[in-house]
C-alpha cells in the first residue's frame, strides 16, 4: 500500500491494472490516465504532468518485469493523446523510456514500444523534429528487427516520420547528417534499405538541400550499392540517379574536388555496378567541372587506364573510362607548361599523399603548398570562379603513367592510352616534362619489344617527340650538354677514344647536317636504339625494318641514316656492325619512305649529299655487296667496279654469296631502272658494265647468275649504238670528277674495315675451335 501511495496521483486499482498480464486491462488503465492528464491539462498543472510522466516512465516503462514495461509504454502514449498540443513540452520525457524499449528483448514489447512511439509522434507531429536523430536511430535498428511484427511497427512509425519531414520546412540538416554518415555503413540489409529510403525522402524535399552534404555520404552510398539484394542495389541506383541530375542542373554549387577521390576508390572496385556508376560520376565530373579536376588527374588515371584494356564482358565501363581519359586528357593545355610560383597559393587542393609519391623532393615541397591552399579555400566556391589558378601535378600522372608502362600484365589499349597521354604531354608542356625524360626514356626504349605494332607506332611517336621538340635543346636537366651520349657497360661498343659522340670532332659528324629539329636526346635516341638491336637480335630481325622505316616518317630521315652510320663506323662487335649495315641499306633501297633521299643520293649534285655519301660509305664497309650497292645507288660505277675487283682478296663465304644473289634480285626492281637503262649507253658507261660482269663472275652457276647474264647479254654492241652526236662527253666521268670526293682514301678505308673483319672470324673460329677440343677432350 505505501507503494501505492508513492504513485500517487495514479488510483491503486490504475497502478494495478497497469501491471496486469492482459492488454485489455492495461487498455482501461491508460485511458483513465488520459481522462486524468486532461484534468491537469484544464488545470495547467504541470507539475503533476510532469509527476504523472515520471512515474510511468521510471516505475513501468523502465521497470524489470515486463508487464510493467508494457503498462508503462501504453501509459505513456495516453499521456501524450491527453497532452495534445502541449505534448511537445514533454516530449524528450515521453520519448526516451520508449525507445529504451526498442532494445528489450521481448518481440512483443519492442512492438508495444513502436505502437506507443506512434502514437507520441503523431500526436506532436513536427515538435518531434528537435529530437529527430534519436528518433532516427531507434528506427534504423528496428529496421533489422528479425520479427517481422516489430519489422511492421517500425515501417508505420518511419512512414509518418517521413510524412512529418516532408511537410516541415524546420529539419535539421546540419544536426543529421553525422549520424547518416555513421548508418550509412550499416552492413545489414533492412538498415541500408531504411537508409536509402531517407536519402530518397530528403532528396524529393525542395527546402532540403541533400546536395551541399553529398560528399559526406557519397561513399557509403557507393558501398550500398554493392549488396546482393537486386531492389537495395536498384534503390541506390536511383538515388545516385536523382543526385547525378541535380549535379547537372546545378554545378556551380556542387563539391567537385571533395568527391573527386571518393569516385577514383569506386571506379576501381571489383564489383561492375559500382565500377560503372563510379566511372559514369566521373565522366560527368570532368566535364562539368573542368580544370578543377585536374589537381587529382594521376588518381583518376590510376583508375581509368586499366578499364581501357577490358574486353566485350564490360564494354560499357570500357566505354565512359574511354570518354573519361579523352575528356581529362583535353584539359591540358600549353598554359600548364608555364612555371609560375606566385600562382602557388591560388591552386586547387591536390591529391592526397598516397597519390602524389612525388619523384623529387622539390615536387613534394610543391604538393605541401597545395595540401595547405585545400583547407583555405572552400571548393564549392573554388568551382564557380574560372580565375582561380589549377596546377597540373605533373609530377603524380608521370609516375601513375610511368608505372602502367612498367606493367607487363596491363592490355594493349591501355599501353596505347599511356603513350598517347605522353605524347599529348610532351606536345603541351614540353618544358615541364623533359624533367621527366631521364626516368622515361629505358622503359620507352623498352616498349619497342612490345607484341603490339600499334604500342610501338605509338611509343615511336613519343621518342620522335622527344628526339625533335625544341624543348629539349634549351633544357637544363637532362644529358643537353652531350655527356650521356658516352655509352656506359651496358652499350653499344664504341671505343672510348672517340668518347663524346653528340660533340664535333668526328670525322663522320663534321658531315652531320644541321637540322634545327633535332636536339640534344636525338643522338642519345640513335645510340640507345641500336643498342637495343644489338642486345635483342630478334627484335633487328623481326621490327628493325617497321622501326626504323616509320622514324624516317616521323623524324629527318638524313639525319637518321647519317647518326647510325657514324656510330656504326666506331661499333666494335663487326658482326652487330655488318648485320645493322645490312638492315640499313635494304631499307634505304627498298622503302618508300626515303624515295626523297634515294633522289638526293643517286645525283651527289649537293655538299650535304655528297657528305652524307660519305658518310654512309664509311659504315657500309662493314659490309661489302651492301657497299657495292650504295655505290650502283649514287652511280659510282668506276668506284663499284674498283672494290669488287677486290673481292678476290676476301673471305668468301655462303653468306656473302647470298648477299650477291640478294643484289643481283635488288638490281631487277624497280628501283634500279635508271641503272638499267645506262646499260643502253655503252661508251659512257664502261664502268657499269664491267662491275655486273664482276659481280657475275663472283656468283656460281645459280638461278642469279642466269638472271644476270641474261640481263648482261641485253646489252647492244656499242657499234650499233653510235649516234650522230659522237663528241657527247661521258656523263658519268663528269659528274665523277666534280664532286671533289677522294676514292682512293675511300678504297684504302674498305680494304682496313674488311681487314678487321677478317681478323674477327679468325678469332671467333679459333675459338670455336678450342672450344670442341674442350669437348672432345
Amino acid at each position: 500500500m505505501n507503494a501505492e501511495r508513492d504513485l500517487a496521483p495514479l488510483a491503486p486499482s490504475v497502478v494495478r491494472a497497469l501491471n496486469d498480464k492482459l492488454y485489455e486491462k492495461r487498455k482501461v488503465a491508460a485511458l483513465e490516465i488520459e481522462k486524468l492528464v486532461r484534468e491537469f491539462v484544464a488545470q495547467n498543472n504541470t507539475s503533476q504532468i510532469k509527476h504523472v510522466i515520471q512515474i510511468l516512465s521510471q516505475e513501468f516503462a523502465l521497470s524489470q518485469h515486463p508487464h510493467s514495461r508494457k503498462g508503462g509504454l501504453i501509459g505513456l502514449a495516453a499521456c501524450s493523446i491527453a497532452l495534445g498540443k502541449d505534448s511537445g513540452l514533454y516530449l524528450k520525457e515521453l520519448i526516451e523510456p520508449v525507445l529504451t524499449c526498442f532494445n528489450d528483448a521481448d518481440s512483443r514489447l519492442r512492438y508495444y514500444a513502436c505502437e506507443a512511439l506512434y502514437n507520441i509522434v503523431k500526436v506532436a507531429r513536427g515538435s518531434v523534429l528537435p529530437h529527430f536523430n534519436v528518433l532516427f536511430d531507434g528506427l534504423s535498428k528496428l529496421a533489422a528487427d528479425p520479427d517481422p511484427n516489430v519489422k511492421s511497427g517500425s515501417e508505420l512509425l518511419d512512414r509518418l516520420l517521413k510524412d512529418i519531414v516532408t511537410e516541415s520546412n524546420q529539419f535539421d540538416l546540419v544536426g543529421f547528417i553525422p549520424l547518416l554518415r555513421e548508418r550509412i555503413y550499416s552492413n545489414n540489409q533492412y538498415a541500408r534499405q531504411f537508409i536509402i529510403s531517407w536519402i530518397l525522402v530528403l532528396e524529393s524535399v525542395p527546402d532540403i538541400n541533400l546536395l551541399d552534404y553529398l560528399p559526406e555520404i557519397l561513399d557509403g552510398l557507393f558501398q550500398i550499392l554493392g549488396d546482393n539484394s537486386k531492389e537495395i542495389r536498384k534503390m541506390c541506383e536511383v538515388a545516385l540517379g536523382e543526385f547525378l541530375k541535380e549535379i547537372k542542373k546545378n554545378p556551380s554549387s556542387v563539391k567537385f574536388a571533395e568527391m573527386a577521390n571518393i569516385l577514383v576508390i569506386h571506379c576501381q572496385a571489383a564489383d561492375d555496378l559500382i565500377q560503372l556508376t563510379a566511372m559514369c560520376w566521373m565522366r560527368e565530373f570532368i566535364q562539368l567541372a573542368g580544370r578543377v579536376m585536374l589537381p587529382y588527374s594521376s588518381g583518376i588515371l590510376t583508375a581509368v587506364l586499366p578499364c581501357l584494356s577490358y574486353d566485350d564482358r564490360k564494354k560499357n565501363i570500357k566505354e565512359v573510362a574511354n570518354v573519361c581519359n579523352q575528356s581529362l586528357m583535353k584539359l591540358v593545355i600549353p598554359e600548364d607548361d608555364e612555371v609560375d610560383e606566385t600562382k602557388q597559393s591560388m591552386t586547387l587542393p591536390a591529391e592526397p599523399a598516397s597519390e602524389e609519391s612525388l619523384s623529387k623532393p622539390e615536387a613534394a615541397s610543391s604538393s605541401d603548398e597545395l595540401d595547405i591552399a585545400a583547407l583555405t579555400h572552400p571548393l564549392s566556391f573554388l568551382c564557380s570562379s574560372e580565375r582561380i589558378q589549377v596546377t597540373l601535378n605533373l609530377d603524380g600522372i608521370v609516375q601513375v603513367l610511368d608505372c602502367h608502362l612498367h606493367d607487363t600484365s596491363i592490355g594493349m589499349m591501355t599501353r596505347i592510352a599511356v603513350l598517347k597521354w605522353l605524347y599529348h604531354l610532351y606536345i603541351k608542356t614540353p618544358r615541364k616534362m623533359f624533367r621527366h625524360t631521364d626516368s622515361l626514356f629505358p622503359i620507352l626504349l623498352r616498349t619497342l619489344s612490345d607484341e603490339s605494332d600499334e604500342v610501338i607506332l605509338k611509343d615511336l611517336e613519343v621518342l620522335a617527340e622527344i628526339a625533335s621538340s625544341p624543348a629539349g635543346q634549351t633544357e637544363g636537366h637532362g644529358p643537353s650538354d652531350g655527356s650521356d651520349v658516352r655509352p656506359g657497360p651496358v652499350e653499344l661498343h664504341v671505343p672510348a677514344r672517340t668518347g663524346q659522340l653528340s660533340s664535333s670532332g668526328t670525322k663522320g659528324l663534321e658531315c652531320s647536317p644541321s637540322t634545327p629539329t633535332m636536339n640534344s636526346y636525338f643522338y642519345k635516341f640513335m645510340i640507345n636504339l641500336l643498342k637495343r638491336f644489338s642486345s635483342e637480335r630478334k627484335l633487328l630481325d623481326t621490327r628493325g625494318a617497321f622501326i626504323i622505316r616509320q622514324l624516317c616518317l616521323l623524324l629527318n630521315a638524313e639525319n637518321i641514316f647519317h647518326s647510325m652510320a657514324d656510330i656504326l663506323l666506331r661499333e666494335e662487335d663487326l658482326k652487330f656492325a655488318s648485320t645493322m649495315v645490312h638492315t640499313l641499306n635494304t631499307i634505304l633501297l627498298t622503302s618508300s619512305e626515303l624515295f626523297q633521299l634515294r633522289n638526293q643520293l643517286k645525283d651527289l649534285k649537293t655538299p650535304e649529299s655528297r657528305n652524307l655519301f660519305c658518310c654512309l660509305y664509311r659504315s657500309w664497309c662493314h659490309n661489302p655487296v651492301t657497299t657495292v650497292s650504295l655505290c650502283f645507288l649514287t652511280q659510282n660505277y668506276k668506284h663499284a667496279y674498283d672494290l669488287i675487283q677486290k673481292f678476290g682478296d676476301l673471305e668468301v663465304t655462303v653468306d656473302f654469296l647470298t648477299e650477291v644473289d640478294k643484289l643481283v634480285q635488288l638490281i631487277e626492281c624497280p628501283i634500279f631502272t635508271y641503272l638499267r637503262l645506262q646499260l643502253l649507253d655503252v661508251k659512257n658507261n664502261p664502268y657499269l658494265i664491267k662491275a655486273l660482269y664482276g659481280l657475275l663472275m663472283l656468283l656460281p652457276q645459280s638461278s642469279a647468275f642466269q638472271l644476270l647474264s641474261h640481263r648482261l647479254q641485253c646489252v647492244p654492241n656499242p657499234e650499233l649504238m653510235q649516234t650522230t652526236d659522237n663528241t657527247k662527253p661521258s656523263t658519268g666521268f663528269k659528274r665523277a670528277s666534280s664532286t671533289n670526293i677522294d676514292y682512293t682514301e675511300l678504297l684504302q678505308h674498305f680494304e682496313k674495315v674488311q681487314n678487321k673483319h677478317l681478323e674477327a672470324r679468325h678469332q671467333r673460329a679459333g675459338r670455336a675451335e678450342q672450344l670442341d677440343r674442350r669437348v672432345i677432350l
